[in-house]
């Protein structure tokens, strides 16, 4: 960043409102709704803030594969570089999305090259064979996708740092959750598409690794 720039972010973390939106984004997506609930400010007031940090190249909005008329609020790369978060406690991770064809498994398999914490995905409507384009992303990274799509249970959030890596799944989960919103690789069946979501991924891994530890 030039000193402009630098400037303009320091501006925008600067109001103790925004500071707190951006902390609530380090490590998950969040609807308009759930940040003008958690932050404790109207939404004509919220939108102010969000405007102002989008302007800032801090956070970014995008519309919910899932539901069209649904917003993500999600920290950019140089937001993600800025913004701190705190440490998180696990017995496991657990990457969910639809069908565990693509983006939980890129998620998990990456996981274990950066975490001792141990880690599972799993889908609401698993696949038959994971994505043949999602294995060829990934090996071509030297990441080897393994195992076959497992069906989402009860049993598998005992313990767990639930992660939705799809904005069907975020709306199906009862459960307590974070969440990633990472475009569907499959739905156009493209190979720019399936590296995409790869790279947005790993763009994200590593920061929650460094903050998720297993309970003493």
């Amino acid at each position: 960043m030039n000193l402009e720039q630098r400037a303009k972010v320091h501006a925008a973390l600067g109001d103790p409102v925004r500071l707190r939106i951006a902390e609530e984004l380090a490590v998950s997506d969040r609807s308009p709704a759930w940040l003008a609930q958690e932050v404790g400010v109207p939404s004509n007031l919220l939108a102010h803030h969000v405007n102002t940090l989008v302007d800032a190249a801090v956070v970014r909005r995008s519309r919910s594969e899932a539901d069209g008329r649904r917003t993500y609020v999600s920290l950019t790369e140089l937001g993600r570089a800025t913004v701190g978060s705190q440490p998180l406690t696990a017995r496991r991770v657990l990457f969910v999305c639809t069908h565990n064809s693509a983006r939980s498994q890129f998620a998990q398999a990456l996981w274990r090259g950066c975490s001792d914490v141990p880690a599972a995905s799993a889908g609401t409507e698993p696949a038959r064979r994971i994505h043949p384009k999602a294995v060829s992303v990934a090996s071509s990274h030297g990441v080897r996708l393994q195992g076959q799509p497992a069906l989402l249970s009860d049993d598998d959030f005992d313990g767990a740092l639930v992660i939705s890596v799809c904005d069907n799944a975020d709306q199906m989960l009862d459960h307590e959750h974070l969440h990633w919103s990472v475009p569907d690789p499959a739905r156009d069946d493209r190979v720019a598409d399936f590296r995409s979501a790869y790279d947005l991924i790993e763009s994200r891994i590593g920061t929650l690794a460094d903050l998720v530890k297993e309970p003493s």
